[in-house]
């Protein structure tokens, strides 16, 4: 075990495990910015894991979850955006999830940026930590449009039926 795997290891154990539960239990006003927090977790350790195994391959699946996983937030906000503004996340608490996310990113990147030195795996390193920001950033933007306008109606969202 090398320091990129036990850094890995902890960010699982102390990051992406609480993020986990919080996204699996709780009310929905928790659940919601967890899963955007473990989305962009998970792909720090992945790429913390990429540079540990010394495989720039791995480095596409954090890639990929760091598309998919504000993806995925937008969507769960946009159908529970009834229950989010009824039920408000606490605004610290979001304010908490945003700001982690805004300082882990820089914190695990830059340093694999250096690890790896110049080149196209460093670009590579560079615009997936630029997407995990912007992503966490207009996921929280979301929940926060989500609490403050809502829906107003007791039906299911725009476009979808019960059905």
């Amino acid at each position: 075990m090398n320091g990129w795997t036990a850094a890995a290891t902890a960010l699982l154990l102390c990051g992406v495990a609480p993020a986990a539960i919080g996204a699996a239990t709780g009310p929905v006003r928790r659940r919601v910015p967890a899963q955007n927090l473990a989305t962009t977790l998970l792909s720090l350790v992945i790429l913390l894991l990429a540079q540990g195994y010394g495989r720039p391959a791995y480095t596409d699946p954090a890639l990929v979850l760091a598309v998919l996983g504000p993806a995925g937030t937008l969507l769960y906000v946009r159908l529970l955006a009834d229950q989010l503004a009824a039920h408000p996340p606490r605004p610290r608490s979001l304010l908490a999830v945003t700001a982690l996310s805004y300082t882990a990113v820089p914190a695990v990147v830059l340093p694999l940026c250096v690890a790896t030195g110049p080149g196209r795996a460093t670009v590579k390193l560079l615009v997936i930590g630029v997407l995990l920001v912007l992503g966490s950033r207009v996921a929280a933007r979301a929940v926060t449009a989500a609490v403050t306008a809502g829906h107003g109606r007791t039906g299911p969202a725009e476009g979808m039926s019960d059905g």
